[in-house]
C-alpha cells in the first residue's frame, strides 16, 4: 500500500502562484507514475498532469500547459505541482495520485480509474 498526503493549497489572487506538494509513504517502490487531478464543485474529477516516477516524461492537460509544472523527487518520495498564472477557473480540490502500471499511455494517464492510490485532496481557490 501507498499513502499520499497533499499540502500547499490555499487562497490566491488571479495571476498568482501556488506550489502543491505530495508526500508518498509505504510501498513507494511500486509506483511507476504520479499524477495530479482536480475537481471543482459540481464537476467531474479532471486530469491536470502526470509524470513518470522513475524518469522525466511529463504530460499536461491543455488547460494548464505552459502554466503548471509537475515534478518529482524519487529519493524523497515527493511529487510537486507548481502552478503559475492562476485563473479563477483553476479553483478546485487538487488530488495527488499514483499508479503501479509500467505503461506510459497518454490516453489512460488522463483517466482517474487508472490510478491505484489517492491523497485526501487540498483546496485551491483563485479569486478574481
Amino acid at each position: 500500500q501507498v499513502q499520499l498526503i497533499e499540502s500547499g493549497g490555499g487562497l490566491v489572487q488571479a495571476g498568482g502562484s501556488l506550489r502543491l506538494s505530495c508526500a508518498a509513504s509505504g510501498l513507494t517502490s511500486s509506483i511507476f507514475n504520479g499524477g495530479w487531478f482536480r475537481q471543482a464543485p459540481g464537476k467531474e474529477r479532471e486530469f491536470v498532469a502526470a509524470i513518470r516516477w522513475t524518469g522525466s516524461i511529463t504530460h499536461y492537460a491543455d488547460s494548464v500547459k505552459g502554466r503548471f509544472t509537475i515534478s518529482r523527487d524519487k529519493a524523497k518520495n515527493s511529487l510537486w505541482l507548481q502552478m503559475n498564472s492562476l485563473k479563477p477557473e483553476d479553483t478546485a480540490v487538487y488530488y495527488c495520485a499514483a499508479d503501479r502500471s509500467a505503461a506510459w499511455s497518454i490516453a489512460s494517464l488522463e483517466r482517474s480509474v487508472r490510478y491505484d492510490y489517492w491523497g485526501q485532496g487540498t483546496q485551491v481557490t483563485v479569486s478574481s
